[in-house]
């Protein structure tokens, strides 16, 4: 029989993916950390996961056996995109932006209208309706979904340009802040709006069938997949929000404030806390982020990072100094450094070349 069901390997791929999606989604709402960012891209895999459904069904007879779920509203295309930028804006800035409900407008009508059209019509009218707006309604939402991707990822990119340039201000080492993460997530969008062009251009040139939309479906699967696994790992990594400095129209000695401010920090050895940040230092210095920013930019001509990082090196570089012969990495982390890259770098800018260099040279001196 024509409505027989048939469990066959492509309905067996896209399950697994839809299971996996929303289990990752289950687990992404349980983080403390990151509450807004996280139950936001748990709203994209849902989403995501309910694009996959028609045809994970579909390939398993179920539109033949039962005709009725024509228009079931669960492939809500629109919706991806504003959600994958609500997710980069919430993981950045601690919050949806104002009116951010205004970017899921178009998703809500397209759910409108499919629910309409599958709550509303009677079999016979939906089967006609389904075949005679099929086309206009593929043009209008593929348009939609690539003008939506190229838009926000043009938007994402933008924010995460943005963010790089003010990390330094805030933090000492940007590299514990999951910067190759966002790359990865935007190359993903991106990747996401290219196979989504491809599938859609070639469908309307030489329209491939239900089975040969497969790919796309399998390649929004895997990249759904990607999202959610990578961005569970890092449900729990904090991200410096930056902060607004508070007007101050007085005239300041920001050189000297810079100056007694770094004398303070050396002696109390604040820079050797990996986890220091420019709050964190502004609180324990009894000031705000604003003054201490404008002490370090202003008066002592350097970011946060730049600051942090050379009196790690001068602590490092007076561990080996005093003829202390631990490993080098050992001084790094002692000094407050979190990875070897991090510190072999801001050593080289510091002093013009690498710690082992520097040690050799010492001790030729020594001898």
């Amino acid at each position: 029989m024509t409505d027989d069901l048939v469990f066959g390997w492509r309905t067996a791929l896209l399950l697994v993916a839809f299971i996996q999606l929303l289990l990752i989604a289950a687990a992404l709402t349980r983080p403390l950390e990151n509450r807004a960012s996280n139950r936001t891209l748990a709203a994209l895999l849902v989403v995501l996961a309910g694009i996959v459904t028609p045809w994970m069904i579909g390939f398993a007879g179920f539109y033949d056996r039962w005709r009725w779920l024509s228009f079931v509203p669960v492939s809500i295309t629109l919706a991806v995109a504003p959600l994958f930028w609500l997710y980069v804006h919430a993981l950045l800035k601690g919050h949806w932006p104002d009116r951010a409900k205004r970017h899921l407008f178009p998703a809500l009508a397209q759910f409108a209208y499919l629910a309409i059209c599958f709550l509303a019509l009677p079999l016979p009218l939906k089967n006609e309706w389904l075949a005679r707006q099929g086309p206009a309604y593929q043009l209008i939402t593929g348009l939609g979904v690539m003008a939506g991707l190229t838009g926000y990822g043009l938007a994402i990119a933008r924010m995460i340009t943005r963010y790089r340039a003010e990390l330094p201000q805030q933090v000492a080492d940007a590299e514990r802040y999951a910067l190759g993460w966002l790359g990865q997530a935007m190359a993903a969008l991106f990747v996401l709006l290219a196979v989504w062009t491809i599938f859609g251009v070639w469908d309307f040139v030489a329209p491939l069938g239900y089975r040969g939309l497969m790919g796309l479906y399998v390649a929004i699967a895997a990249i759904a997949l990607f999202l959610g696994v990578q961005g569970l790992r890092h449900a729990d990594r904090r991200f410096p929000m930056p902060e607004v400095p508070p007007t101050d129209n007085q005239t300041r000695d920001w050189a000297a404030l810079g100056q007694a401010w770094a004398a303070t920090t050396r002696n109390q050895r604040w820079h050797t806390d990996p986890d220091l940040s420019l709050a964190l230092l502004a609180r324990r210095l009894g000031t705000n982020t604003g003054y201490l920013s404008r002490a370090l930019n202003e008066g002592l001509g350097m970011n946060f990072a730049t600051f942090v990082g050379r009196l790690r090196c001068e602590t490092v570089a007076d561990a080996i100094a005093a003829g202390r012969s631990d490993d080098l990495l050992d001084l790094a982390l002692e000094a407050g450094f979190s990875s070897k890259a991090s510190f072999n770098r801001a050593f080289r800018a510091e002093y013009g070349c690498t710690p082992s260099t520097y040690r050799q040279r010492h001790v030729s001196k020594g001898e």
